[in-house]
């Protein structure tokens, strides 16, 4: 942990705090019932609670503390041993409905000077609101609150119902150094819970929306990808490597280059993902693992698909991360990927689809910054990308993406069918070859037992 840091316990939430909350702070956790306010704060408490500085868990008249232990229970870093020892568990709603804000504070006087904790948890702090007579005595509270709690240099967190709209009024926004906003986002029939820092005190973090999603082991984040350019120098192979497709090497001008990123753009049942198979298998018979990304078929599905062309899923150096586009978050999958990429040592990637990931976006910006990061890391370890783009038009293509994933290829093909006479036929044409020359010319091709073959060109 980053000294003077307080752990969440999950690095990835540490990595967006930059290193973690700032020890013997006040935090204010904040976001709409049912968004994990609690969860996280139990995760700070008995990941960094000790017999010597325990953490004290206040509720108040919002939720009952019996009713926070029990569903604290199922989580997995929930110790039943700790409680009245490293975590303690405590409720002002009785003092507050007899005395005010004037009681509740001298019972968390009392509870400071006998158990001296190292954290404090004020759940919810919201609530207190409803029994200041005036906006003078919430503001005393605070003031003498945030004493008392600096005092003793103990962390702590006010967890509330309120908005990120709420930080231009509310007077709790301003004593506190940290502020965690909870957000639920709805597109459509799709809800995405992301994680904004609203305000870190004398720290650097990581801006933006982080999705992150709720499990029996807490939060668990996901750090935006999006990443600033890096002017450092960095060595990328000059070998080319063979897609498979003998035939489409020349057109390339030899083949890929390695660390390059490759848009293979077409129409439906055109014969994208057989393309992006090519370039996986080939990478593996010639020892270069690959990665075959899917939000189309699940294993069973890609499989079949691939015994149909001599290949199959088991073959030595060929990997699968395959998810429903279904209820997907795009960091959370981005992640999974790069540490598979990391673990298999993969040299090859193959992402099919791109469409399903723009929807998992929720906006063309923030996929093109996504996607302008993904093809930079992959560019500087060297690893070749290839990504399938699905088009609606079927003869003549227009446009082939509204999202700028044209100019971040290094390669871009176009595949589409044309009609000679009566028969409909497939046709490849390279679009574009960055750092080399290449062939335009329209090329039919055939899908044969054997794969892609192409023939000659489209006749005009």
């Amino acid at each position: 942990m980053t000294p003077g840091r307080l752990s969440s316990g999950s690095q990835r939430l540490d990595d967006v705090l930059g290193g973690g909350l700032p020890a013997n702070a006040i935090n204010l956790i904040i976001g709409a019932p049912g968004s994990g306010k609690t969860i996280l704060c139990e995760q700070y408490v008995f990941h960094n609670a000790t017999p010597e500085h325990p953490a004290i868990y206040l509720s108040t008249v919002s939720e009952p503390f019996d009713k926070i232990i029990r569903y604290g229970q199922e989580l997995s870093f929930f110790e039943p041993k700790a409680l009245g020892s490293r975590v303690i568990y405590e409720d002002l709603g009785a003092d507050l409905r007899d005395g005010g804000l004037g009681a509740a504070l001298a019972r968390i006087d009392g509870l400071l000077k006998e158990r001296r904790p190292g954290i404090v948890v004020i759940d919810s702090f919201k609530a207190l609101s409803a029994f200041a007579s005036s906006d003078g005595d919430l503001r005393r509270f605070l003031h003498d609150l945030a004493g008392k709690l600096t005092a003793i240099a103990a962390s702590s967190f006010w967890v509330g119902e309120y908005s990120p709209e709420n930080a231009v009024d509310a007077a709790e926004f301003a004593v506190a150094d940290a502020i965690i906003a909870l957000i639920a986002r709805r597109s459509n029939e799709r809800e995405r819970r992301v994680m904004r820092v609203l305000k870190l005190r004398g720290s650097g973090f990581l801006s933006g929306d982080h999705g992150y999603r709720i499990s029996k082991d807490g939060i668990n984040v996901f750090p935006r990808l999006a990443d600033r350019i890096d002017d450092s120098e960095y060595r990328l192979g000059t070998e080319r490597h063979a897609t498979g497709v003998a035939a489409l090497d020349e057109l390339l001008g030899d083949g890929y280059w390695p660390g390059s990123a490759t848009l293979v753009a077409g129409p439906s049942g055109v014969g994208k993902t057989l393309m992006g198979l090519h370039f996986i298998f080939n990478g593996a018979q010639a020892g270069q693992p690959g990665l075959i990304a899917s939000l189309q078929e699940n294993r069973t599905q890609l499989e079949r698909v691939v015994r149909g062309f001599g290949w199959t899923l088991e073959a030595p150096g060929v990997h699968l991360l395959a998810h429903s586009p279904v209820d997907i978050y795009i960091d959370e999958w981005a992640h999974e990927l790069l540490a598979a990429i990391e673990s298999h040592g993969c040299r090859r990637v193959l992402i099919d689809s791109l469409v399903d990931l723009a929807l998992a976006a929720g906006d063309d910006l923030r996929f093109r910054e996504w996607m302008y990061s993904l093809t930079q890391r992959c560019s500087r370890a060297g690893i070749s990308l290839m990504m399938t783009m699905e088009v609606p038009e079927l003869f003549t293509m227009t446009r082939i993406s509204e999202a700028g994933m044209s100019h971040l290829s290094d390669n871009v093909l176009v595949l589409q069918y044309v009609k000679e006479g009566e028969l409909l036929r497939r046709a490849l044409t390279v679009v574009k070859t960055r750092a080399s020359t290449h062939q335009p010319a329209v090329r039919r091709f055939e899908i044969t037992p054997q794969g892609i073959t192409l023939g000659p060109r489209v006749s005009e």
